[in-house]
């Protein structure tokens, strides 16, 4: 399947790669003598110069002392723009998402990142593998409740669609304590005038989403995109025909799932309120 897609902007990593090159070289330091300095591998390093790994807050920090660059780096990365501090693959997206009209989400492997609790979200990030290391994992964590400002946005939020399978709400990832504070978070999240919430059940025996997931959102040129991930890769689609095809397997997602008042019933027999 052949999909339209915009040309990506040239990184901001990518300059501060450029930067941590010509700094290191300048400090007559070798990339494994900095790796070893930092506890890195060689690899990691290489990846941060080329612009193919983000640098962290905390690591830009460790750099500035050790390459005599007073506070340029930390600087450089604290003024990376809010998209652009996520996962390369994820950036097109992220771009997109603070300012859309509205979102409609399919998820099937675990609770979408703008409805997770903050525990749940260190606990996904926990479970990525090559494993992150811990500053990472908790930049990703604030990267994430960063997004959610956009339920607070003026004049008003987004129209937000989520349909959800069943078997996320069963899936205890950070524990049992953490799934029932989630599922609780869900549930005061359906009452949200803007947020409809639709659980695909189990047992359902037609289901049009099992290409996996997908968010469809609409820009405030109300010009209609589709958002398409999976492992490290992903893919904004632009493509009317595409985007349109999408939006039919959405529609048809949305009648095979439960409404939102069964949804709202079935959230409050998992935890135990009816």
């Amino acid at each position: 399947m052949s999909y339209g897609k915009r040309p990506r902007k040239n990184s901001a990593w990518r300059v501060i790669g450029a930067m941590v090159g010509q700094f290191r070289r300048a400090a007559g330091m070798s990339q494994q003598r900095l790796a070893d300095e930092l506890n890195l591998s060689v690899d990691q390093i290489a990846s941060i110069e080329q612009g193919r790994r983000p640098l962290s807050l905390r690591l830009a920090r460790d750099m500035d002392p050790l390459l005599r660059t007073s506070q340029t780096l930390e600087v450089a990365v604290a003024e990376v723009p809010q998209a652009e501090r996520y996962p390369l693959f994820a950036q097109d997206y992220m771009e997109e998402e603070p300012q859309a009209l509205s979102l409609m989400s399919y998820q099937n492997q675990v609770v979408p990142g703008l409805l997770q609790i903050e525990e749940y979200a260190r606990a996904v990030f926990n479970q990525v593998y090559p494993a992150l290391r811990q500053d990472e994992m908790e930049e990703r964590v604030r990267d994430r409740l960063v997004r959610m400002k956009v339920f607070d946005r003026a004049p008003s939020p987004p129209n937000m669609t989520y349909i959800i399978e069943e078997s996320i709400l069963r899936r205890p990832i950070g524990g049992r304590a953490v799934l029932h504070r989630q599922v609780q978070h869900l549930r005061s999240m359906a009452e949200l005038p803007f947020v409809t919430i639709q659980i695909m059940p189990t047992e359902c025996e037609f289901h049009a989403g099992l290409d996996g997931t997908m968010v469809l959102l609409e820009t405030p040129a109300h010009e209609h995109l589709a958002y398409i991930e999976g492992q490290r890769v992903s893919v904004l689609v632009d493509d009317p025909d595409e985007v349109s095809l999408l939006q039919q397997k959405y529609g048809m997602l949305r009648s095979q799932a439960l409404t939102p008042e069964e949804s709202k019933r079935l959230l409050d027999d998992l935890l135990g309120e009816r």
